[in-house]
């Protein structure tokens, strides 16, 4: 494993983080975590040299924290940095901070975290810490000895991210961040921007939710024009490793080959390894699935459940997944996924949801909950008219 500078912190940190938003799921549970499992790969990136374990409150509908907090006994916690994170779009008060952390403590098995995130902060969130005084008594929890470091998760624009990070000292942010989104949300102006102030920067969503480890024809092409061989994966990791103001790159990784693969490629990398040709290929790659991608949806999870049972993750990937097939007969395939997918209340599967887009009533629960500001009601008709109805996809997406 390689270890890079964890910001103006006094330790290192290992070069791939263990993300646990999408650990295995437990059998017939799309949601639900499966303990024997999860523990055993966090276990194995763990003895392969991860050091960084990074969860939330709400990953796994609350699952996740327990499941590190089983995986992290026999002498394992106190060979990583934990972290989780203030679930902020549910605080409605100051007196939230503590039930929560300290229901978060309980869950880890832990006395204290290593650093202590405010999760998915924008304009709003942003201040609602502001006016409920959560910075304030993250400083509490820190002279307490419950928190070491401060920071915060962040999905917005730019210009918020700055403020945010003038605001105050932190000891690191945790960005969205991949070659296809070097212009979007923090951009590569912020990533730059913290790093040049001293604070260590995570990077979230390497393979934008899946999307990059599945190219399109184009892009396979590409990359197959040179002589260095790589996986889609090992490219989006190598292409954030290669920059010094990367901390460490989460990966959340759901099963042993993902874990094995991953530590491969960061025992690989290196600050200004790539050559003029590779980064020209990886621009070249952004461009094409720029073209292809209908939905910016990461997969996140973040505007689940929905109250109608529509798997709305599962619908934007399916779409894309149309859109990026070069072959009839795999795009065929893949639209037969939609058709298993749930058209009617009676069909749905009230643990599982497993709705389509048609179940869609633009209740808007949704759209506040969803870190890449989708439209989701919307992009839930068009996922229906073109995968449902067989429109064409032209006529909403040119």
């Amino acid at each position: 494993m390689q270890y890079r500078k964890m910001g103006s912190l006094d330790w290192e940190v290992s070069a791939l983080g263990f993300g646990c938003m999408r650990l295995p799921s437990r059998r017939f549970s799309l949601m639900g975590a499966d303990l024997e499992e999860s523990k055993r790969i966090i276990r194995y990136g763990i003895d392969r040299g991860i050091n960084y374990i990074d969860t939330a409150w709400p990953y796994h509908l609350g699952e996740s924290e327990k499941v590190v907090g089983e995986t992290l006994k026999d002498g394992y916690r106190e060979k990583v940095k934990l972290v989780t994170k203030l679930p902020v779009p549910v605080v409605r008060k100051t007196e939230d901070f503590d039930r929560f952390l300290n229901s978060q403590l309980e869950k880890l098995q832990t006395d204290y975290l290593d650093i202590y995130l405010l999760h998915s902060l924008n304009a709003g969130t942003f201040e609602k810490v502001k006016r409920l005084g959560l910075i304030d008594k993250m400083e509490e929890a820190q002279r307490q000895g419950r928190i070491r470091h401060i920071g915060f998760s962040f999905h917005d624009t730019y210009p918020v991210f700055k403020e945010i990070i003038d605001y105050y000292d932190w000891d690191m942010a945790q960005i969205q961040y991949n070659y296809m989104d070097t212009a979007v949300q923090a951009t590569t102006d912020g990533l730059e921007y913290a790093h040049s102030k001293g604070i260590a920067v995570v990077i979230m969503e390497p393979i934008k939710g899946g999307t990059l480890a599945n190219p399109p024809a184009e892009a396979v092409e590409v990359m197959n024009s040179v002589a260095q061989e790589r996986t889609p994966v090992d490219w989006a990791l190598q292409f954030l490793w290669n920059r010094p103001e990367v901390a460490t790159v989460l990966s959340g990784m759901g099963n042993m080959q993902m874990v094995e693969e991953n530590c491969d490629s960061a025992e690989r990398s290196g600050i200004n390894s790539l050559n003029q040709e590779e980064e020209d290929l990886i621009t070249r790659l952004a461009e094409i699935y720029r073209e292809k991608i209908l939905v910016s949806c990461t997969g996140c999870e973040y505007c689940l459940p929905c109250p109608e049972g529509v798997n709305i993750p599962h619908n934007f990937a399916i779409l894309n997944n149309v859109s990026m097939e070069q072959s009839r007969i795999r795009r065929f395939q893949v639209r037969r996924g939609y058709k298993k997918l749930a058209g009617t209340q009676e069909k749905l599967d009230k643990e599982n949801p497993n709705g389509n887009g048609s179940l869609c009533v633009i209740c808007g629960e949704c759209l506040d909950k969803c870190p890449q500001e989708i439209n989701i009601p919307l992009e839930l008709e068009r996922a229906h008219a073109i995968l449902g109805k067989r429109e064409s996809i032209t006529k909403y997406y040119s």
